[in-house]
């Protein structure tokens, strides 16, 4: 049986400071060098999700952005892309403008992905921009209405804050049709959550099932923790919680592991597939 081992990473694979340690990178490596298939799923891009995993030898391409891409990260492409019609984009730029609201808008053209944005109303959306920018090196660039740029690359927006300023804005894009939405409480700024628009073509589950029949998989295990990973834990074979896990990511998982910061994720990949190595 060929099975695959897929991980979310912020609160799952990572820990509380969204950093991968030394030890669940050497066990890690250690089972993909005995022929263990193992890759993420993630709501990051490929800029800071590939620079964060450097440490693994992945050899299985990741689902970025929830579900919108699959890239292969050896290869540094993209093999699949679900891209936001032309005009619902522009829909979805002028809700947000009118609710005052300033995301950011992520385009991909010739296997290169770059953000938009007007300006930023919080100062995390203006911290994230400058990790995003100084450490992994994510093109920006600023544009006076993203309406106006919005085109047929458009595959994602996302912005981080209140709920009370962001679940007006989730009300009016449920009523968009062709399109799907994430919000979630943010693991790392108490209080704030993500909110990220993208096709509704995409998801986690479907990017799992792409990988599925991409790699000739009969059998996944996915690890999570938050309210984005439950379209997967909807499709895997195997689904585990990490115990700092969302309580309805715990009731729908199969197993509930460690916490994230005891590089639960690895320590349980050494248990079920390596109890040669020490």
């Amino acid at each position: 049986m060929k099975e695959l081992l897929i991980t979310d990473l912020d609160g799952t694979l990572l820990d509380s400071n969204g950093k991968l340690s030394d030890i669940s990178a050497e066990i890690i490596n250690q089972f993909i060098s005995t022929g263990g298939a193992f890759t993420f799923a993630t709501a990051r891009t490929a800029s800071s999700a590939v620079k964060i995993t450097e440490k693994i030898n992945i050899n299985t391409p990741c689902v970025l952005m929830n579900g919108v891409s699959i890239y292969d990260i050896q290869k540094k492409k993209y093999i699949k892309n679900e891209y936001i019609n032309n005009g619902t984009a522009v829909t979805v730029a002028a809700i947000f403008k009118q609710c005052n609201i300033k995301p950011f808008m992520y385009k991909i053209k010739n296997n290169r992905l770059f953000a938009l944005y007007t300006g930023f109303e919080n100062k995390q959306m203006y911290e994230f921009f400058l990790l995003r920018r100084d450490k992994y090196d994510k093109p920006f660039i600023k544009c006076s209405d993203l309406a106006c740029e919005a085109d047929e690359s458009v595959v994602y927006f996302t912005t981080l804050g209140e709920y009370e300023s962001l679940a007006p804005v989730k009300n009016r894009l449920d009523k968009i049709n062709n399109i799907s939405s994430a919000f979630y409480k943010d693991v790392y700024n108490k209080g704030l959550w993500f909110l990220e628009v993208f096709s509704n073509r995409a998801s986690k589950s479907n990017g799992i099932k792409f990988l599925k029949k991409y790699g000739t998989f009969d059998y996944v295990t996915c690890f999570g923790d938050n309210l984005n990973d439950l379209p997967m834990f909807h499709i895997c074979d195997k689904c585990i919680a990490v115990g700092n896990a969302k309580e309805e990511v715990k009731s729908a998982a199969d197993e509930v592991i460690d916490c994230n910061n005891a590089d639960s994720v690895a320590f349980w990949i050494k248990k079920n597939y390596m109890k040669g190595f020490e």
